[in-house]
């Protein structure tokens, strides 16, 4: 149980506001250099000097929170964060208050970070970013391997020994930090790097093990963007087998460590010349079989003697020359048959001209026989109108201009 101090301010004693608050200060420094305080974050406020200002609570109270800028922040802080902030007290006076300045952040346990994660996983899930159709395929013998993780961390060191030993190739190392409030950033730049550049085949993505809280920065949103965002393949190779964070789920492929990672992006020279030796076989067998076909095609060949070659053409020549022949008697006797048509014409047409004579006189007979004015020459006679209207009736008498008779027109007017 918390003790009580003893009082050192005399009843009596008269201060001003400023040596109250100045006293105030002191003892509250003083009696709290360092303290531990665990809550949920609330009412929290990034202002542009830098400062981060928010409020740490539980049922019963709040106390004012002040991160100065440069004060290493592992992990995003967010509303409702249950967290153990280490720091010092101290007094506002401008406002009669206190605060604490932190010097440390830590979320309250594993719990508290896996429901984060977890949180965090369900929203990027949701953006589709983890989804298998984004996945890219990793090249088969890749010729330069680009690397983002710490220079002097074992990471690297592993990653090179196991390419090394497997099938040397070209490393290009993007340094970046691993752990603490600046490694996601460094991280991220490093794949988008290679991506700006496009100097390497593929990524890794690597660090050592370590606690839940060391590995965060590889579950930050800024790390898994870049890794979904990426168009060259990225393996990521980070912690141990256990340890999944929300990268290895954007990124292409997912290795246990990050000695597991340089397995995965080359061959072991053993597995190359297994490889070489069974598409050897393969081609080899594919060969023998085809000219085993060769061979029996060639052998089902009937090859013919110069001398049957040309009977068979001259055979040809011969049934080409009687097919000409009845082609062309047949041409003459049609043109034989015309000619004598041709001859037979002038009698032909002589028959003709003495049948349109002969149609021609009796037409003439029928005509003169049919005439009227051989009627007239009968003794009858034709009474016209002054309009030479022929008169037909006994009624229009009295309208007859002139009357034809066969030698000619008698006038009545």
């Amino acid at each position: 149980m918390l003790q009580k101090p003893e009082p050192f301010v005399k009843p009596d004693m008269i201060f001003s506001v400023s040596d109250a608050s100045a006293l105030l200060k002191n003892v509250v420094e003083t009696a709290f250099p360092v303290i531990k305080i665990r809550g949920e974050l609330s009412q929290i406020t990034r202002a542009s000097s830098g400062h981060t200002y928010m409020t740490i609570k539980d049922a019963g109270a709040a106390m004012s929170v002040i991160i100065w800028r440069g004060t290493p922040v592992k992990f995003a802080l967010t509303d409702g964060l249950e967290v153990v902030i280490t720091g010092r007290l101290t007094t506002y006076p401008a406002r009669s208050n206190y605060q604490m300045i932190a010097s440390d952040i830590e979320m309250a346990g594993v719990g508290a970070i896996l429901k984060m994660l977890e949180e965090r996983k369900q929203k990027l899930a949701a953006e589709g970013l983890f989804d298998v159709s984004r996945k890219k395929p990793l090249p088969k013998l890749p010729q330069t391997i680009g690397v983002v993780t710490s220079p002097t961390g074992a990471a690297f060191q592993d990653i090179q020994n196991r390419l090394r030993e497997r099938f040397p190739v070209h490393v290009l190392l993007y340094p970046a930090t691993v752990q603490g409030n600046t490694a996601a950033a460094e991280v991220a730049a490093g794949v988008e790097y290679f991506n700006r550049e496009k100097n390497v085949d593929v990524i890794i993505v690597a660090r050592g093990g370590g606690s839940l809280e060391d590995l965060l920065p590889f579950s930050e949103e800024i790390v898994v963007r870049a890794v979904a965002n990426s168009k060259i393949p990225v393996i990521t190779g980070v912690g141990h087998e256990p340890d999944w964070m929300l990268v290895d789920f954007a990124a292409d492929f997912r290795a246990p460590t990050p000695t597991g990672a340089a397995e995965t992006v080359v061959p072991t020279k053993l597995s190359l010349i297994q490889d070489l030796d069974n598409i050897g076989h393969r081609i080899n067998t594919a060969f023998i079989a085809r000219l085993g076909q060769i061979k029996q095609r060639i052998t089902s060949i009937n090859i013919k003697s110069p001398k049957q070659v040309i009977m068979e053409r001259a055979q040809r020549i011969d049934d080409v020359s009687r097919t000409l022949g009845i082609m062309i008697n047949a041409k003459l006797t049609d043109a034989r048959a015309k000619i004598k048509m041709v001859k037979k014409m002038p009698d032909v047409l002589t028959n003709k001209m003495g049948n349109l004579r002969n149609a021609i006189e009796h037409c003439g007979q029928m005509l003169n026989s049919l005439g009227y004015k051989n009627v007239l020459a009968r003794g009858y006679a034709i009474a016209r109108d002054e309009n030479n209207n022929i008169i037909s009736s006994v009624a229009n008498a009295d309208k007859i201009a002139n009357i034809e008779f066969a030698d000619g027109v008698a006038n009545l007017q």
